[in-house]
């Protein structure tokens, strides 16, 4: 499941990026500097997974956990 603070930023994020990318073409292509990697990086938010995993720390003893 991914948690909602990602869902949200990453859609902003691609969003932003491809309005960004339409007002390049009507004004300067300079815009296009800022939006393509905006929307790299919402696509990265939306499909990386591994950091919903919660690592189960190896100095802890867990209860009921057997050795």
């Amino acid at each position: 499941m991914i948690s909602i603070s990602r869902l949200v930023f990453g859609i902003l994020f691609v969003v932003g990026g491809f309005a960004l990318t339409i007002v390049s073409f009507f004004t300067s292509l300079f815009f296009l500097i800022y939006s393509i990697p905006m929307v790299v990086v919402g696509i990265w938010m939306l499909a990386n997974k591994n950091e919903d995993k919660i690592e189960e720390r190896k100095d802890i003893k867990v209860r009921g956990a057997k050795k």
